[in-house]
């Protein structure tokens, strides 16, 4: 297995500029369509409950990148380097887009959720490029990798900057004037952005079909087993903070589920990777497809799971 994952480390992904181009275009619609939801509200949560907001945010943004430290270091014989700094930029991406929808289907707290959304993405801009220098870092030095991969925190920063901050301003904007335009089209876009994302996925391997034959049960698995862990650091994280059944829901499908989209962006854009690497851009690609399917498997489960009276009504 580990030289196996040595030879997808090796590979340099065939992507044109334009794809690159379409993916950051991408990034920021799905992201301008989250913001269309979020409003000053939502960020009230923090002061009204703060201890399942700083819960489910320290869950997503300090311990999951942590953890997964941590694993790929257990992992070190197992897995390849590149492979292994692909799992540490996922960690380190803000949770996905399609989560808010996750929960409501799990009957979770799904203003806890889109809570959780409106604080992650605008931390992601700081917590994002810092965690990434941090646990990369301490991974790059730790000597396990083959060949350099450049860390630019201050280029990532600008770049999630663009690709985070940007179209939230926009789309929080754009919901506060238009309203009425807001409520017919923040439905359709939420559909709209998840099959245009795994439309992107298989355009960026499409000209590398072959390699992801050859590699997909190796990623496959990796995820796998990252994904549950996530999942299950945040059911833990809530139930050892002694959060209600509610809210322990929303905090394991808003860690378990993360924006692998944007470390794909982060991942091609040649001023912070100056070429992406076979190992970790199959990994943020496959957690993209596959955390889809996961949350929705297990937010299917939770709903069929009754919740005590006292909490089957939404605050």
């Amino acid at each position: 297995m580990y030289e196996k994952l040595l030879a997808l480390d090796a590979i340099r992904l065939n992507f044109d500029p334009q794809g690159i181009l379409v993916i950051n275009i991408t990034i920021a619609f799905v992201m301008f369509g989250v913001a269309l939801e979020i409003k000053t509200s939502h960020f009230k949560q923090v002061v009204q409950q703060p201890k399942s907001v700083l819960v489910g945010f320290g869950s997503q943004f300090l311990l999951l990148p942590a953890a997964t430290f941590l694993v790929v270091k257990l992992l070190g014989g197992v897995i390849s380097p590149a492979v292994a700094m692909g799992m540490i930029l996922v960690s380190c991406c803000p949770g996905g887009n399609i989560s808010n929808f996750m929960s409501s289907l799990a009957k979770a707290n799904t203003a806890l959720s889109v809570s959780l959304t409106a604080i992650a993405t605008m931390g992601a801009v700081l917590f994002t490029p810092v965690n990434f220098a941090i646990w990369g870092g301490l991974y790059a030095a730790s000597g396990e990798l083959l060949q350099p991969i450049y860390i630019d925190p201050v280029e990532m920063f600008k770049t999630v900057a663009l690709l985070l901050g940007v179209p939230l301003v926009a789309g929080m904007t754009f919901a506060h004037y238009l309203p009425n335009i807001t409520s017919r089209i923040v439905k359709p876009l939420k559909n709209i952005s998840m099959l245009i994302f795994v439309g992107i996925v298989i355009l960026a391997f499409t000209n590398n079909f072959e390699y992801f034959i050859d590699y997909i049960a190796l990623v496959f698995l990796l995820v796998l087993i990252h994904n549950s862990m996530a999942l299950g650091l945040g059911y833990t994280v809530g139930t050892l903070f002694r959060l209600s059944r509610r809210d322990r829901r929303t905090t394991t499908i808003e860690t378990g589920i993360q924006n692998s989209a944007l470390g794909l962006a982060l991942l091609f854009n040649p001023n912070i990777f100056p070429e992406p690497v076979g190992g970790m851009a199959f990994i943020a690609a496959w957690w993209g497809i596959w955390h889809i399917i996961s949350g929705l498997g297990l937010a299917s489960i939770l709903a069929r799971i009754p919740l005590p009276q006292s909490e089957t009504i939404t605050p």
